[in-house]
């Protein structure tokens, strides 16, 4: 089978790939936007996984059941906190890429979808945002063994939009 990256408009609870990356907080124990929506939508059982992960630190990735969620698997990943870029935040969302899709390899899951990593409330800037996923994304599937299908889940017309003409370096 080939290796697809493509960009969709939609829900990323909604999403029946094997996997969805949720972008958490340190703490994994739910939040506002796409974090909370993912807990919402998962329902109880995973906040009660979540408190036994210790929290997870920023850039790196945890991965637990998705209990009520189409997907089988939850891939936690923590994004940085916009600071105006002089605090490794570019690395720091390269890596939220890297190790989530690195769990994905190691799991042997064939599809993942991401939402937009640190772009709503951690205010990193969309368009870098975007051309991060993107050359991560592509890097990652040039050697991936198991992941075949990558999505990017955009929830707004603007999101969507920057995704799907981001720069492919």
């Amino acid at each position: 089978m080939e290796k697809s990256f493509k960009v969709i408009k939609g829900d990323i609870t909604q999403q029946k790939t094997d996997a969805v990356v949720n972008a958490a907080n340190k703490t994994l124990l739910g939040g506002g936007g796409v974090d909370g929506a993912i807990h919402k939508a998962a329902g109880p059982m995973l906040l009660a996984k979540c408190v036994t992960l210790g929290g997870c630190k920023t850039g790196e990735a945890k991965i637990t059941p998705g209990y009520n969620l189409p997907a089988e698997y939850v891939i936690h990943t923590v994004g940085p906190v916009w600071r105006g870029g002089d605090y490794n935040e570019h690395q720091l969302l390269a890596d939220c890429y890297k190790n989530s899709l690195r769990l994905a390899e190691e799991y042997r899951l064939s599809s993942v979808s991401f939402p937009s990593i640190s772009t709503g409330a951690y205010r990193f800037p969309l368009p870098e945002a975007a051309k991060i996923a993107v050359r991560e994304i592509g890097k990652f599937l040039q050697t991936s063994k198991n992941v075949k299908e990558i999505y990017m889940v955009a929830f707004s017309d603007s999101a969507y939009l920057t995704y799907k003409h981001a720069p492919k370096e």
